[in-house]
């Protein structure tokens, strides 16, 4: 990927991506589709989608879940890990928000300066850039 706005998925937003929703907004869509936009897939997601799908929370995300590495191979991104600096300050952030998955994106987002694309406004109280 060249140069460009990287822009980190949420979760839902990667899924919405990856089957077309019309869920995803106009704004997402647009940043999306611009100009070297670059995507970044978090390894967070990946976890999120297959340990949802197991317990049957989204039962919808099944195509993506069987096979995650192959479905996300047809989507240009980069992929992003986990660091320590990531895992302390999820650990630390102080609002009160219990989702693991979305406090390591959050956390993900602000060590890495890149916007967050996401339905979620309770991300605006974590100091990110959201993008919807």
């Amino acid at each position: 990927m060249g140069p460009g706005l990287r822009l980190l998925l949420d979760t839902h937003a990667l899924f919405w991506i990856m089957s077309d929703s019309p869920k995803l907004s106009r704004v997402a869509r647009s940043a999306i589709a611009g100009d070297g936009a670059r995507l970044i897939v978090s390894v967070v997601s990946g976890f999120e989608i297959t340990t949802k799908y197991r317990l049957g929370k989204l039962p919808e995300f099944g195509f993506i879940a069987a096979d995650f590495p192959r479905a996300l191979a047809e989507l240009d991104h980069e992929t992003l890990g986990v660091s320590m600096e990531h895992a302390a300050l999820a650990g630390a952030l102080p609002h009160p928000h219990k989702d693991p998955f979305d406090r390591l994106l959050i956390a993900q987002a602000r060590v890495e300066r890149v916007p967050l694309v996401s339905s979620e406004q309770v991300f605006d109280g974590f100091g990110v850039e959201r993008i919807w």
